[in-house]
């Protein structure tokens, strides 16, 4: 059967058959994961081997290169917000020595860019590059509670995947709290992913004022202290938004 993808498709498919289950693979892995010929693989893994983007190491297993990671510390939303907010979070572990993390949103979905780990051993163990649905996490509420009116429509319509028995699911429960977030400037995340992990999350401000991250603390349910937890959350998120160019308005007096 002829492959009808187009060669920018085929090559995207070998970058997209490496992932954090899958982070080396021989080119038979590489061709059976991108639905590729071996021939077409073998080209197409050459190609990006020379340019850099791949690498291949003693026992012939391909990795991905340092070209591309240099390429990724240009995007805005990835490495580069990373380092202006990476003082801030590194502030709020000081003061909260619990596990913190800075995402943004990808479509339905939430991308960890950074993550400090803290003394706290709860379930989730999150990876900078892990994905996970906008209602199931503190960072993901506070970015779907500010996105577009007909996205967060559309979002809150669609399936809403449960991972324990506390996953927020029903719709109608989600806008509410969507809008308690909006309200309150904090969105907090109760055993929703894990059954041990409770996370409060507040949002990052772009130079316009519109939401572009958000940063949070994960700490043990048991134990969560969320009052002494939301003024820190706010203070990182704030620190982080000015120095991104954020401005608050001034109310008149």
């Amino acid at each position: 059967m002829s492959d009808s993808r187009s060669a920018p498709d085929r090559l995207l498919a070998v970058l997209a058959a490496f992932d954090h289950e899958h982070p080396g693979l021989c080119l038979t892995d590489i061709s059976r994961r991108a639905g590729l010929t071996l021939t077409t693989a073998h080209r197409l893994v050459a190609a990006l081997t020379e340019w850099g983007a791949l690498e291949r190491d003693e026992s012939g297993v391909y990795h991905v290169g340092l070209r591309l990671w240099e390429i990724s510390a240009l995007a805005p939303r990835g490495l580069a917000l990373r380092q202006v907010a990476l003082p801030y979070l590194e502030d709020l572990y000081e003061a909260t020595h619990e596990n913190v993390q800075l995402a943004v949103r990808d479509g339905g979905q939430v991308v960890y860019t950074e993550w400090l780990s803290g003394r706290s051993a709860v379930g989730v163990h999150i990876r900078v590059g892990a994905r996970w649905p906008l209602h199931a996490t503190g960072v993901g509420l506070a970015l779907l509670a500010h996105g577009e009116a007909e996205f967060q429509e559309e979002y809150c319509a669609g399936p809403l995947a449960s991972f324990t028995p506390y996953t927020v699911t029903d719709p109608g429960r989600l806008r509410r709290l969507l809008a308690e977030v909006r309200h309150t400037g904090i969105a907090v995340s109760s055993r929703q992913v894990t059954a041990d992990a409770l996370s409060v999350a507040a949002p990052v401000r772009g130079p316009g004022g519109t939401v572009v991250a958000a940063v949070s603390v994960v700490v043990p349910q048991v134990e969560a202290q969320v009052p002494v937890l939301v003024p820190a959350v706010r203070l990182a998120a704030r620190g982080i938004s000015r120095a991104l160019g954020w401005r608050p308005e001034r109310k008149e007096t």
